[in-house]
C-alpha cells in the first residue's frame, strides 16, 4: 500500500472519531468584529502549512521526569519525507480540541546520526506499537497495521506546553509552567489501564486485539535505546512486551 493511499485513508478519521466536551478557555466570547476577521481571513489567507497534517494516530504518554502524569494525545501529522514526520499535539479530536504539545518523528537511520546527549529526549515507539496502544482511527485495518509497519523501530520527541488533564489530575485552564518532556510505554503495566479502557470503549476499538494483529511485527522489532528509562518508576509490577528490547543497559547512552 502507498504512502499516498495511506495519507488519504487516514485523513478521512481526522473528523470521525468523537469526545467529550472540553471545558472551555477562560476569556470573553468573540466578538463580532473578531468573528468578521476570521470571515475575512478564510477568504483571504492561506493555510498551506496546515494542509499536510492529515495523519491522524491515537496514543498515551506519560512524562518522562512524572510517570504517573499520563494523558491520552491526539497526534495530527504530517510525513514531511520517509524519515520525519512533525505532529501538533491535542487533547480530543473535537473543534474544541487545545492544542497541548508537539512531537516529532524519526526513522532508526536519522536516531543513528544523533548525538549521545541529544537521543535521551527521544522516545522510543515499538512498545506502543506492539502493544496495540497506538492506534489510527477510522481507516480500514490493512491501512493502519501499514502505518504501524512504517512506524517500527522509530523514535519519537515529544514536549507537552499544557496540561489540559493528566490521567487522575484536574486541567489548567491556560498554559503553565514549563514544557514538559513526554515518554513511551515499553513495558504492560506501566499505563494507567482505565485510561487504556476509557479510550478502547469510546472509540470503539480493541488494545488487545490491535496487538493480536500486530504480533507479526515483532520481528522487523530491533533494540531500542529509551526503553528502560522509566523501568522501575510505576511503583506497580511490569511484563516485557514481547519483541521490545532495550539497546543499552538502563536504555539511555
Amino acid at each position: 500500500m502507498t504512502k499516498k493511499l495511506l495519507v488519504g485513508l487516514a485523513a478521512l478519521a481526522v473528523s470521525s472519531v468523537g469526545w467529550a466536551q472540553t471545558p472551555p478557555v477562560p476569556g470573553d466570547p468573540k466578538t463580532p468584529k473578531t468573528m468578521a476577521l476570521e470571515a475575512g481571513a478564510k477568504v483571504l489567507q492561506s493555510n498551506t502549512p496546515l494542509k499536510p497534517f492529515d495523519v491522524y494516530i491515537v496514543g498515551f504518554h506519560p512524562m518522562k521526569e512524572q510517570p504517573e502524569h499520563q494523558m491520552e494525545a491526539h497526534h495530527y501529522c504530517h510525513q514531511v519525507n520517509e524519515d520525519f514526520a512533525q505532529c501538533a499535539l491535542f487533547d480530543s479530536s473535537t473543534k474544541n480540541a487545545r492544542l497541548n504539545g508537539v512531537e516529532y518523528i524519526i526513522s532508526e537511520k536519522l536516531f543513528a546520526t544523533l548525538p549521545a546527549e541529544e537521543r535521551a529526549f527521544w522516545h522510543p515507539h515499538n512498545g506502543e506499537i506492539l502493544s496495540g496502544q497506538l492506534i489510527a482511527p477510522g481507516i480500514p485495518a490493512a491501512a493502519e497495521k501499514a502505518l504501524m509497519r512504517q512506524k517500527m523501530n522509530s523514535y519519537g520527541k515529544t514536549w507537552h506546553l499544557w496540561n489540559t488533564g493528566h490521567e487522575g489530575m484536574a486541567a489548567d485552564q491556560l498554559p503553565l509552567g514549563p514544557a514538559k518532556l513526554a515518554w513511551s510505554f515499553s513495558r504492560d503495566g506501566e499505563a494507567i489501564p482505565a485510561m487504556i479502557e476509557r479510550r478502547d470503549r469510546r472509540m470503539d476499538v480493541s488494545t488487545a486485539k490491535k496487538r493480536q494483529q500486530r504480533a507479526d511485527l515483532q520481528q522487523l522489532a530491533k533494540p531500542q535505546d529509551g526503553v528502560d528509562a522509566l523501568k522501575g518508576k510505576f511503583g506497580r509490577p511490569t511484563t516485557d512486551i514481547p519483541g521490545v528490547r532495550a539497546a543499552t543497559a538502563g536504555g539511555n547512552p
